[in-house]
């Protein structure tokens, strides 16, 4: 993954070298005994009283429930992965599950779900030339016949709740702003989504929380769904499924292991293990396979954003327009255009510059402005929005918000959404997605390009729909939530963010 120019080793990093320590405490427990510390044959470490006593000592060991989003131990090095996010956290509970069936235990058997974000699929789908919907039914039968997991659902689905609640939050904020000029609601609004960027804005720039959305992302509103939803459905408590999320990201791990996304009651995540591409090549290695080979089980639909196929009647994996990082921009637009000043803006609009939108394009292909003009005068424009991708941009980007902030400048607010993701290019060039083959870790343009082609092509083979369109999205709305301004609403969908208080380290003290 190529990386920002202006981005240093003190800012969040989704790769950096792995010989940095982790520079978390950790706490041991003090006697006041004199006691001796001794190293056996095989390096275990013993202490040893006054009386010859030997006691084993254990090994300190750190989870992401530690973290202090340091930067220090979250990379893409494998090695340096915590344990409980790693695909063989897979295997183990698949083998707990078997020894379960064998033993007649099976209180102790926990049903498995994993869920597949469409960048996955497209980094796969680009490297070993196949369609979208060859690799999201390869990759069924993988999880379902080879391993026997049992459902595999599709982060598409969620993300229409993602998109609806972030368009619903944008426009109320709009309102609550220009409503009676009292600016009571915060503008502009940012988005949610990327893990990346709400780590770094929690650690370095707490002024800026209030103005990112509080969705969830479509990762954790899956967890949500699954836990919560299907959960009861099934007649099993949180802590009897175990939710694997296959992400472009190593920050979804991070974000997967965040205190408000965990249930103390049932001591379970609302996702338990995030896998990255990467992983899922390396476990499809592992077992001998290539996805090129494997056979295909076609979806059963289930929590998936699907069509039937007019030619074979089978489920059909559909697209969501908009950029490969999720569309936020683009729903957004056309939803607050119709709800705010009752005009219809086309997806072509958007994605062409026409009708009543205007581009705006940056110094570079991460930066673009999109304008909603004024039908009466095109001078005015009653909507700006942006992408910024990559953290030169998100840094101008806090710089510009930050004169918002100031009463002595009182400048207008730039912009009123901004499409926010960490990794130049967005989700699609995530540090969990596929390399090419000649061993570089170096990803260039066109190999980016190839993957951004591949999601793209889900909507012009198969079709898209438009998340207000969902009839499955408004029946969980009703039969789940209650209605779309219930308190479960808030409470399942929705999330906040706090800042992270940075600690006193002594640089002498941090390894290298």
């Amino acid at each position: 993954m190529s990386l920002s120019g202006g981005l240093k080793l003190t800012d969040l990093n989704d790769f950096i070298t792995p010989s940095q320590a982790c520079i978390k405490p950790i706490t041991v427990p003090k006697t006041d005994s004199v006691t001796e510390i001794k190293i056996d044959d095989t390096g275990d470490y013993y202490e040893v009283n006054a009386y010859g006593e030997e006691t084993k000592l254990e090994t300190a060991s750190i989870t992401l429930n530690d973290c202090l989003a340091c930067s220090g131990c979250i990379t893409s090095a494998e090695s340096m992965l915590v344990s409980l996010q790693s695909h063989k956290e897979i295997y183990n509970v698949i083998g707990d599950n078997r020894i379960a069936l064998e033993t007649g235990q099976l209180q102790r058997l926990r049903t498995m779900v994993v869920s597949i974000s469409p960048q996955s699929r497209a980094s796969l789908a680009s490297k070993y030339n196949l369609s979208i919907q060859q690799v999201y039914d390869k990759l069924n039968w993988f999880f379902k016949e080879h391993l026997g997991i049992n459902y595999v659902v599709d982060t598409s689905f969620s993300r229409d709740f993602s998109l609806i609640e972030s368009a619903k939050e944008f426009v109320k904020r709009y309102t609550e702003y220009y409503g009676n000029n009292n600016h009571k609601g915060i503008l502009p609004m940012i988005s949610s989504s990327c893990p990346g960027w709400i780590c770094y804005a929690e650690k370095t720039h707490d002024f800026i929380l209030p103005y990112i959305d509080t969705t969830k992302s479509p990762q954790q509103i899956m967890g949500s769904i699954i836990k919560y939803y299907i959960g009861e459905k099934l007649g099993l408590l949180p802590n009897q499924i175990f939710h694997v999320a296959v992400m472009p990201c190593y920050d979804k791990k991070l974000e997967a292991s965040r205190p408000s996304f965990t249930n103390d009651e049932y001591k379970t995540r609302d996702v338990d293990c995030v896998i990255t591409t990467g992983e899922i090549e390396k476990m499809l290695s592992e077992q001998s396979l290539d996805i090129r080979t494997i056979p295909e089980l076609p979806s059963d639909g289930f929590l998936t954003k699907y069509g039937l196929s007019n030619e074979t009647n089978q489920s059909i994996l559909l697209g969501t327009l908009g950029s490969s990082s999720g569309g936020y921009l683009h729903f957004i637009m056309k939803y607050a255009a119709y709800h705010l000043f009752n005009i219809v803006v086309t997806d072509e609009n958007i994605m062409n510059a026409t009708g009543l939108i205007r581009h705006k394009t940056g110094r570079n292909n991460d930066y673009r402005e999109v304008h909603l003009v004024n039908p009466e005068n095109e001078n005015e424009v009653l909507l700006c929005f942006a992408y910024a991708y990559g953290f030169r941009n998100i840094q101008n980007l806090v710089r510009k918000i930050k004169t918002v902030n100031n009463p002595k400048i009182k400048k207008p607010i730039p912009f009123h959404y901004i499409e926010v993701m960490a990794c130049p290019s967005g989700c699609i060039n995530g540090g969990g997605q596929l390399k090419p083959d000649d061993g570089s870790n170096y990803v260039s343009k066109e190999w980016i390009e190839q993957a951004e082609n591949a999601y793209q092509s889900i909507s012009l083979v198969n079709g898209f729909q438009d998340p207000t369109e969902n009839s499955a999205i408004t029946e969980l709305y009703s039969e789940w939530l209650g209605s779309p301004e219930s308190d479960k609403v808030k409470e399942m969908l929705h999330t906040e963010y706090k800042a992270i208080q940075k600690s006193e380290v002594n640089a002498f003290m941090v390894s290298w």
